[in-house]
């Protein structure tokens, strides 16, 4: 197990430790105004100094992504059995989920501020907009494209709509589920961000996108690195435990037939 971690931990912690070094080097090396590019040791100091700020940032922030990729999960879900009920409902709705997979984020959140005012509510509307297509898409491809063999002979047993959907279409489409929940986990907080430069709390309960807008307004760089560090982490820790209770219920799913 040690074995295995090392493995995988190891080469991502050297090539960072390789981007950090040539990332101080440059600095030093092209005498770079710290406004510009500040050294990685001045955004490790103004994150220190800040953590209580950042720490605080990112739990707001996480509210929101955790809020839109929840109400990504359930209404994407809700979604896609619809869809899987005929052909003639995804060929006329399946374009519009579309639409909101392809369409600008930025240019629709002034609109969902406008609606539905500043604050939580609008930062969680974008982040499910931004998360729900993967799950969606998903869902739909998990539902649709079961064993043509297997549908059959639910058929032949005369087997419900209900049965064939409970008993074969929703097991099978789990684990696509699964995959588009990992997808959408990075999207969410990508949009709850995103979510916050239009619709943000504001400077009672600053959120990470917040204050990147803040930092990035007063020119404080080594604020604004420490930001997209955060952003990044926040993302990465959302991803993770996402993918840890993926692994998990595929485990459970699986259980049935290794006890056969």
């Amino acid at each position: 197990m040690i074995a295995r971690w090392t493995k995988a931990v190891l080469p991502p912690l050297a090539f960072l430790a390789i981007v950090v070094v040539g990332w101080d080097l440059a600095v030093r090396g092209l005498s770079l105004p710290s406004f510009l590019v500040p050294s990685p040791w001045a955004v490790l100091q103004e994150a220190w100094a800040s953590r209580s700020d950042l720490l605080q940032a990112s739990s707001v922030t996480l509210a929101g992504a955790l809020g839109g990729f929840g109400l990504s999960l359930v209404l994407g879900t809700a979604v896609a059995l619809v869809f899987a009920q005929a052909a003639w409902i995804r060929a006329s709705l399946f374009p519009y989920a579309i639409f909101l997979q392809t369409v600008p984020i930025v240019a629709v959140a002034p609109l969902i501020v406008i609606w539905f005012g500043a604050g939580f509510p609008s930062v969680v509307l974008v982040s499910f907009i931004l998360s729900v297509f993967p799950i969606l898409s998903n869902a739909v491809t998990g539902l649709v494209r079961v064993d043509p063999e297997l549908l059959e002979l639910f058929q032949i047993h005369n087997a419900t709509r209900w049965q064939i959907l409970t008993k074969l279409r929703l097991p099978h489409a789990v684990p696509m589920v699964v995959a588009g929940a990992k997808v959408s986990s990075g999207l969410t907080v990508i949009g709850a961000i995103v979510g916050e430069f239009f619709a943000g709390y504001g400077a009672q309960t600053p959120g990470l996108g917040y204050l990147i807008l803040q930092s990035s307004g007063q020119l404080r760089t080594e604020l604004l690195f420490a930001c997209v560090a955060a952003s990044t982490l926040l993302g990465l820790s959302v991803f993770l435990a996402t993918g840890l209770v993926a692994r998990l219920v595929l485990a459970r799913l699986d259980e049935p037939s290794r006890q056969r």
